[in-house]
């Protein structure tokens, strides 16, 4: 059986966390599949699916690295062609990646215990983001 669900999300941009595995986990509860794979997907090219453990050392620690990583302030050929001053976010969403799947079991999933799912807006502008979580299992 495979369902389909969706998140909303409201987002800040500039390399935001939000902890999407409460979210994720009610969809699992009030759906009939017990035993499975969750896949949460981000459609658009700057945002990205991970996992970490969500304390605010963390989460400033993969800001700081992705400021290293992908600087906003760097001459992006991106920038040159569209002018919206995004490159960056394109290349840490390309790093990062648009999905993740996680088992579950009897509608748990199988993260451990300081790992959680976010979603990252890697965007330099806030942004109304949809994703797509599909269900799949008995």
């Amino acid at each position: 059986m495979v369902i389909s669900e969706q998140l909303s999300l409201s987002t800040h941009g500039n390399s935001e966390l939000s902890d999407i595995t409460g979210r994720v986990s009610a969809l699992l509860e009030k759906n009939d599949i017990n035993n499975g794979i969750v896949t949460i997907f981000v459609p658009g090219s700057t945002g990205a699916i991970t996992t970490i453990e969500f304390e605010k050392g963390a989460v400033t620690d993969l800001q700081q690295l992705l400021d290293d990583v992908a600087p906003p302030d760097k001459n992006y050929y991106h920038n040159q062609a569209w002018g919206d001053g995004n490159g960056h976010s394109h290349l840490r969403s390309a790093l990062l990646g648009p999905s993740i799947t996680v088992p579950f079991i009897n509608k748990k999933m199988t993260l451990g215990t300081w790992q959680q799912i976010v979603f990252i807006d890697c965007d330099n502008r806030p942004r109304q983001r949809t994703l797509v979580v599909q269900i799949m299992g008995d």
